[in-house]
């Protein structure tokens, strides 16, 4: 499930804002669960200090997280605190596989298909349905038709189910026979020019970062190595969903959508090892 974590227009692929919300998700994310799901409020304002973020940001943001569901407010040994709660652990480990793995479709696996029809006094529930499959990376080829590389078949058929609409949709694995041409075709399903546009923004921030850390190394700059890691997680966290891996044959000359994914897990390998030392150094989570 990703409902409660999505940005509030899944539709959105322009380059997104950094709130501090999104960072403290990010955080969570990335290296909450290492140190046992807990942080305490004032080693959370010191890490997202690092970030730039002021204590009264950070407050209020898991406030709100607290709100929406994702943290729970709890005290260990008198010192105030935010854990994950169980539905927040679920949503993160579920979203794993999506941000820390790059899975592209093949045009031999065919694609997943969303068939479905809602009456107009359950428009509200079409909707949430339609946002949920935008979130997924669904392509739209008409009014209550969906579509996506089949390998999101297992995340639709769930979302579906955990959103109550089974009634409403079939499922269908389908093979482009015709009539138009499939690469066309996908421009008109997708937003390519913005997806486009999305990963190039990423690359123009952290492509000479990665260039930067490979001429410096990460050891000695555990601090700068934290900060530097955890932007580039919420910078690419949405993008994985935003973007469904459609396959290489069917996508513009230089997409810049692999040269982005290269960057961001070599950021990753290099750099989530120190950042993690970091932020059990502030913790004081055991190694």
């Amino acid at each position: 499930m990703t409902l409660n974590v999505e940005p509030e227009n899944p539709g959105e692929v322009e380059r997104p804002t950094r709130r501090p919300r999104s960072l403290i998700v990010s955080f969570f994310g990335s290296y909450g669960r290492d140190i046992g799901g807990w942080v305490s409020v004032a080693d959370l304002i010191a890490l997202m200090g690092e970030l730039d973020v002021e204590p009264p940001a950070v407050r209020s943001a898991v406030s709100r997280l607290k709100r929406r569901g994702l943290l729970a407010a709890e005290r260990i040994g008198g010192v105030a605190g935010y854990r994950l709660s169980e539905a927040g652990l679920r949503i993160l480990t579920e979203g794993d596989r999506r941000i820390f793995h790059h899975t592209v479709g093949a045009l031999s696996e065919g694609w997943v298909l969303v068939v479905f029809s809602v009456p107009e006094s359950q428009r509200n529930k079409r909707h949430v349905l339609r946002s949920q499959l935008a979130w997924l990376g669904f392509g739209t080829t008409t009014a209550g038709v969906w579509l996506a590389p089949a390998h999101l078949e297992p995340e639709a058929r769930a979302a579906i189910r955990d959103l109550g609409m089974s009634e409403y949709v079939e499922l269908f694995r389908a093979t482009h026979l015709g009539f138009s041409d499939l690469t066309e075709a996908v421009a008109r399903w997708w937003d390519l020019p913005a997806l486009q546009r999305m990963y190039e923004s990423f690359l123009a921030d952290h492509e000479p970062e990665l260039s930067a850390w490979r001429r410096s190394g990460a050891a000695g700059t555990m601090g700068a190595a934290f900060a530097s890691h955890l932007r580039a997680v919420d910078a690419w966290r949405r993008m994985p969903f935003l973007d469904p891996g459609l396959p290489p044959e069917v996508l513009p000359e230089a997409w810049a959508g692999s040269r982005a994914a290269r960057v961001f897990f070599d950021l990753h390998a290099l750099l989530r090892e120190p950042g993690l030392a970091h932020v059990r150094e502030v913790t004081g989570a055991p190694g």
